[in-house]
């Protein structure tokens, strides 16, 4: 089980992430559109002053019951051991355990 400040961190930066996306996307449209050089500068100094943590790469994927930060499966949201333990009790709908 991870740390509750760490898990209370993660939703303040998905928060900030949400808050900020409309005007971080526009940024970067404008950027990607201007010609001059200084109006690049311009827009690229009014990213920069936007806050670290709303960037979405400061994002870590974490299990979704446990908190842990290691070895999530995307496309379950939850971290491997959860997910052995959830397929050995039959919760997953077609997740079978391999036999070699």
């Amino acid at each position: 089980m991870a740390k509750k400040s760490l898990i209370e961190k993660e939703k303040k930066k998905k928060k900030l992430v949400k808050k900020y996306d409309v005007v971080r996307q526009s940024l970067k449209r404008q950027l990607k559109n201007s010609l001059r050089i200084e109006e690049k500068l311009i827009i690229s100094e009014k990213l920069q002053y936007l806050p670290r943590n709303s960037a979405p790469t400061r994002l870590r994927n974490r299990c979704s019951l446990t908190g842990r930060p290691r070895s999530n499966y995307r496309d379950f949201g939850f971290s491997r051991h959860i997910l052995r333990e959830m397929a050995h009790t039959c919760v997953l709908p077609g997740v079978l355990k391999s036999s070699w």
